[in-house]
């Protein structure tokens, strides 16, 4: 059983910055990608970010610009740095690791089989 597993969560004020990491215990030697998303208590999971093999990525609009997701393939980890955090940002954020990955397909959660235990980040203004 691979488990991911994250930290850097915390809570910092607005404009501030944080740095997830998320390291798997197994490499994958498939086409993968990673995504990180995050949720709020009654609402659903929301994919912000996802990185592939090749280092393509994509965001979620309300992301771009202020958080950036990269990897480190031999290493089995990948991060999220979040900078300009605002208080729409506080959420559990997750990492999820998705085999045999669809590009087109990398913003939903039903692909994932991998799943970080989630980190809790929290902005207050």
């Amino acid at each position: 059983q691979v488990q991911l597993v994250e930290s850097g969560g915390g809570s910092v004020q607005t404009g501030g910055s944080l740095r997830l990491s998320c390291t798997a215990s197994k490499y994958s030697p498939d086409n993968y990608c990673w995504s990180w998303f995050r949720q709020v208590a009654g609402k659903e999971r929301e994919a912000i970010a996802s990185i592939n093999i090749w280092g393509e990525t994509k965001y979620v609009d309300s992301v771009k610009g202020r958080f950036t997701i990269s990897t480190d393939n031999a290493k089995n980890t990948l991060w999220l740095q979040m900078n300009s955090l605002k208080p729409e940002d506080t959420s559990m954020y997750y990492c999820a690791r998705y085999h045999l990955c669809s590009w087109a397909a990398s913003f939903d959660p039903l692909r994932y089989s991998e799943w970080g235990q989630g980190t809790q980040v929290t902005v207050s203004s």
